[in-house]
């Protein structure tokens, strides 16, 4: 697959996911749709990835390694948020980590967490024009 090939690929699966995280917040599943907007996310990095260094991404979910790994102008806010959403990634996969993550993700949290994820999806989307 051509450098070009992948960065589609990488931006579609992101804007799929996303629908499928705004179906699960839609339906209360809170802590699954900031799990999965931890996956657009790294997708969405991952197509950076490949667009400024012409190769495979690396097989890792750490978004600010990624992030780093890129030509992306992120504010130091936004890097804040990517530390922040890593945490969804294992917070969800894991039981000791799941159980406290269950208590304070309810639909307050989740619509604020949820809300950056959306913004940051559309800021990285025009930054890749």
């Amino acid at each position: 697959m051509r450098d070009s090939e992948q960065v589609k690929y990488w931006l579609s699966c992101a804007e799929q996911d996303l629908a499928v995280a705004e179906h699960l917040f839609t339906h209360g599943y809170y802590i699954w749709s900031l799990f999965i907007g931890h996956l657009v996310i790294e997708k969405m990095l991952k197509a950076f990835y490949v667009k400024d260094n012409f190769k495979i991404p690396p097989k890792i979910h750490n978004l600010l390694i990624l992030a780093e790994s890129t030509r992306i102008n992120l504010t130091s806010e936004q890097k804040k948020l990517l530390f922040e959403i890593n945490g969804f990634n294992i917070e969800t996969r894991y039981p000791e980590e799941k159980m406290t993550f269950y208590k304070i993700c309810d639909q307050k949290f989740a619509n604020e967490y949820f809300t950056k994820i959306k913004e940051l999806y559309l800021c990285l989307k025009e930054q890749m024009k």
